[in-house]
């Protein structure tokens, strides 16, 4: 049987897509400023002229780069804490909670495919650019944290909720240089550890996490 030709539609779409990974990858190494519209052109194959029709410039075009897998992360977290609130039946654990804010995202970037590991280095580096990638964090992950904060302060009643939110910001700067996958803990460890091994991260973090908030 003849396959039917793609419409327009469909090949802006292909397009759109083939760029938008390009650029994920570009920036996952590079950074925002590391890499120009002209690179991600010629990454695809295409004029940059495409580029300039979809997007109004590089930062807008990381910033959807960037949303295109922020919606499936922040839904995928926030479906584990609910189902885990559920199942704890308002007696949560501090590594329960833990567990499931953190698993579920080390097991979409470990086990996604380059893609995926490409967004957790660009996601890594967006956290830590106070200049630009703070207000999209802010802007596609607020509601997650907070949930998380929710089920935190059932765990730890007795907790000041500041305490709490310093607490996350620890287990976020872990989070953030995990996903970085520097490599620099290979280095250190003598090959003992390995920056790319996210299921070994995801065994230690939650619990190490649980006994900082214990002794805050």
């Amino acid at each position: 049987m003849t396959e039917k030709p793609k419409t327009k539609a469909q090949q802006r779409a292909e397009s759109l897509e083939q760029i938008l990974d390009a650029a994920e990858f570009l920036f996952s190494r590079h950074g925002l400023y590391g890499v120009t519209m002209s690179d991600v052109a010629n990454r695809v194959g295409v004029h940059q002229s495409l580029l300039n029709y979809y997007f109004k410039d590089k930062k807008d075009l990381f910033e959807q780069v960037f949303a295109r897998r922020a919606a499936e992360t922040r839904e995928r977290r926030m479906e584990a804490l609910d189902a885990y609130a559920r199942e704890s039946q308002g007696k949560p654990t501090v590594e329960g909670a833990l567990h499931a804010f953190l698993d579920t995202d080390l097991d979409l970037y470990g086990n996604g495919g380059e893609g995926w590991r490409n967004y957790a280095a660009m996601g890594a580096q967006a956290s830590m650019a106070p200049e630009w990638g703070a207000a999209l964090m802010d802007e596609h992950f607020d509601p997650v944290v907070l949930r998380l904060i929710d089920l935190l302060a059932l765990a730890m009643p007795d907790t000041p909720r500041e305490k709490l939110f310093w607490g996350f910001h620890f287990v976020s700067g872990a989070l953030t240089l995990s996903l970085a996958r520097t490599g620099r803990i290979d280095r250190l460890s003598g090959g003992l550890c390995r920056a790319d091994d996210l299921q070994a991260i995801k065994r230690h973090m939650a619990d190490f996490m649980a006994a900082g908030f214990r002794a805050l």
